[in-house]
This record gives structure tokens, C-alpha cells and sequence, in this order.
């Protein structure tokens, strides 16, 4: 039987996934075999000696402490792409609500209640103040051509809008889904000199914290608006205040408010709306536990930020997984001791990412815990699992 702790509420999605071999907890001090989280800060959590995997409903993951989970050998998956269509969405609406004043419209109709036959009259003499440009023919600038970046772009063509996109990691799986009428910016400079509005699709990291600050905004076109539905430590909270006010910037919309931007004109502030639908919160509910189950039941690894890519269907009645430094010689270390244990090895595979290397591999013969034991005495492995 697995454990699985619940640290958030969660869709009951997870249920089609797992199965009786698995109980459900939300009880913190239970310790689990596997963590499924959204928004919880585990900054303090208490890890227990049988946690084996930390699965992110969503794609951001700076709740979570990478670092103290890698040294204690524990996976952290996210769901990279679940929740896409729902921010692309909901930054397709902040487009508009940067050009046509609708949030502004909306709130002086409502203060005309009570008007009574004078309110048809308000609104043909007022509607002027509300008039905004349209987004065909503008330039929308994307920064960070991910899963989330690559819909917007391809959704803003569809507007009729010219599209210039920035992203120096593109991977070439995305690149063949980003629409062909999308222009690639060579440098983040030439973006921000040339785009009428801006959106950030970028994670949160100390090289991204702060992208959008004081110098950046210099170089970008006057009236610029700019959308922030990524996370809002991406964005100098002063500094786009300061450019607001100035009028540099025309719009901001951010769907991450802070006490410090509210009631400022021409900033609009979401509600962290971006990925809450039900569509989006059960597609990540669905995806996380498919990956948390694959690794516990297969030590199969998928969508990890901490671990690397390595999925092997299997071939072997047994399957022994190891986790080790990223050196030379332990793929050979491991297949000489199994062999001179006469373990044959049906399949295997070998990925490495960063500082750490992950071992795959199959057997028909039964793995001894003596064998098991031997095997993490060997200088350079972390940690060893049969499945």
C-alpha cells in the first residue's frame, strides 16, 4: 500500500488514476510514500524517511525546496503544459482589457445605478473617455516560448496581430508548434524596442527575478503595455509603478496583486486567476498522479525538475533503479557488480542531468536486499530501489 499526502485541496480527478494499492492522507505528520501539492510552501516541511516523490499540480515550483528534496534523493515532478490553455486564455482577455478600458467601463456603468432613464443618455455622452485601439496590426512581444508562451503566440496570429517571440532555450519539439508567422527575436532587446504590448512567460529564477525593471522598460516603445500572468516576482513592483504613473507604461496587468499596486490607474490586477478552472485544476490533478504513480510503481521519471528524463517500458520480471553522482565509470560499476552477482540485465537505461545520473534496469532475476545493500555501498551511488 502507497501513501499519498494531500497538502492542498485537489481534484478527485487523482482517483481515476490511482488505484486500491493507495491511501490518501491529509494528515502532515503521516509519513508518505509520495507528496501531491499546488500552492502549499513546504519552505518547513518536515520530510519523512519514506517520501520518495513530490508531485506539483502546475508548473511553478517555488513553493517547493529543490535543493533540500535533491539531497534526500527525492524527485519533484510538475505539470508542465496542463494548465496552458487556461492562462492562455486569461492573457488573451488581459490583452483586451489593456487596449479597450473594459474593466474601467464596466466600473463607471456600474456607479450610474439609479439613474433611472438618464443612464442610456450617460452612456452615449460618456463612452468616448473609454475608446481603446484595437490588436490587429499591433506587435505583441513573448517572452519565454514554453508551453503557455507557444498558445498565446499562435492565439495572438489569430488576432491578426504580428507576433515577435523571445526564448534563447526554444526546444525543438516546440519550435514545431509555434506557428511559422511568428518572428524570433534575436535579443530581448530588439523585442522590447519594436512591440506594442509585452506578455512574460518566463519561471521564476534568480536569473529572471526582476526581468522587467527600470533599465528594460527604458528601451521599450512609449504607452507600452505589458501583461504579467507568469509570476510576479518577474516584474520590479517599484519600477512598474514608477513607469505607470509616468505614463511609459500605459497598462499593466498582472494577475499577482500585492497591496502595493492596487487602486493605481492603468494597473489591473487579477486575482491569480490563470490557471483556476475546472478544466485546468483537473488536467493537472490527472497529470501529476499519472507521473507520481509511474515512478512509484516503475521508477519511471517524467516532467522532473530536479531528476532526469528516463522512462523504460519494462522487459524484466525485476527492475532495480539507481540514483547516483554524475561521474565516469558508474554504468560500468553497476554492470560488473550485477554481473558478478549473475544478474543478467534484459534492458537498461542510463540519463544524467546536472550533478545527478539515473540508472534503468531490468532483470528476470530476483534483486537479494543483500545484493541491494552491497550495491549502495558503491562510492558514488545515492540511493537504490527495486521495483
Amino acid at each position: 500500500m502507497y501513501k499519498i499526502l494531500k497538502l492542498n485541496e485537489i481534484s478527485n480527478e487523482i482517483n481515476s488514476v490511482f488505484d486500491e494499492k493507495y491511501d490518501f492522507t491529509e494528515d502532515v505528520s503521516v509519513d508518505a510514500d509520495g507528496i501531491v501539492v499546488r500552492s502549499y510552501k513546504m519552505a518547513d516541511f518536515k520530510v519523512g524517511k519514506n517520501l520518495k516523490a513530490v508531485a506539483r499540480a502546475g508548473a511553478g515550483v517555488n513553493n517547493i525546496p529543490i535543493d533540500k528534496m535533491t539531497e534526500k534523493n527525492i524527485v519533484v515532478f510538475n505539470t508542465p503544459g496542463a494548465n496552458a490553455n487556461a492562462v492562455k486564455e486569461l492573457v488573451i482577455c488581459a490583452l483586451l482589457l489593456a487596449s479597450r478600458k473594459v474593466s474601467e467601463s464596466i466600473a463607471w456603468a456600474s456607479a450610474q445605478k439609479g439613474k433611472g432613464e438618464e443612464v442610456p443618455k450617460l452612456v452615449e455622452k460618456y463612452k468616448n473617455q473609454f475608446v481603446g485601439p484595437e490588436l490587429t496590426g499591433k506587435t505583441l512581444g513573448v517572452i519565454g516560448l514554453g508551453a503557455i508562451g507557444i498558445l498565446v503566440a499562435n492565439a495572438a496570429i489569430g488576432l491578426n496581430m504580428k507576433v515577435l517571440g523571445y526564448d534563447p532555450y526554444l526546444s525543438v519539439d516546440a519550435a514545431w508548434t509555434l506557428n511559422n508567422k511568428v518572428e524570433r527575436a534575436k535579443d530581448i532587446n530588439t523585442l522590447y524596442n519594436k512591440c506594442d504590448y509585452i506578455t512574460l512567460h518566463l519561471p521564476l529564477l534568480p536569473s529572471t527575478e526582476g526581468t522587467i525593471n527600470a533599465d528594460s522598460i527604458s528601451k521599450m516603445k512609449d504607452s507600452v503595455k505589458i501583461i504579467n500572468c507568469a509570476r510576479g516576482e518577474l516584474v520590479n513592483t517599484n519600477d512598474i509603478i514608477e513607469a505607470v504613473v509616468s505614463g511609459k507604461v500605459a497598462k499593466y496587468i498582472t494577475d499577482f496583486p500585492t497591496d502595493d499596486v492596487l487602486g493605481i490607474d492603468n494597473i489591473i490586477a487579477i486575482p491569480h486567476l490563470g490557471a483556476s478552472t475546472p478544466e485546468a485544476e483537473d488536467n493537472c490533478a490527472i497529470m501529476a498522479a499519472r507521473q507520481l504513480k509511474d515512478y512509484l510503481e516503475n521508477g519511471n521519471i517524467v516532467n522532473s525538475v530536479n531528476y532526469p528524463t528516463a522512462t523504460l517500458p519494462r522487459s524484466g520480471q525485476y527492475r532495480i533503479t539507481i540514483t547516483h553522482k554524475n561521474i565516469s565509470s558508474m554504468i560500468a560499476q553497476a554492470t560488473a557488480f550485477l554481473s558478478k552477482a549473475k544478474i543478467n540485465i534484459s534492458n537498461m537505461l542510463s540519463a544524467t542531468k546536472g550533478d545527478l545520473g539515473y540508472m534503468i534496469l531490468d532483470t528476470d532475476t530476483e534483486i537479494a536486499p543483500k545484493t541491494v545493500d552491497e550495491l549502495k555501498k558503491i562510492e558514488g551511488f545515492l540511493k537504490v530501489c527495486i521495483y
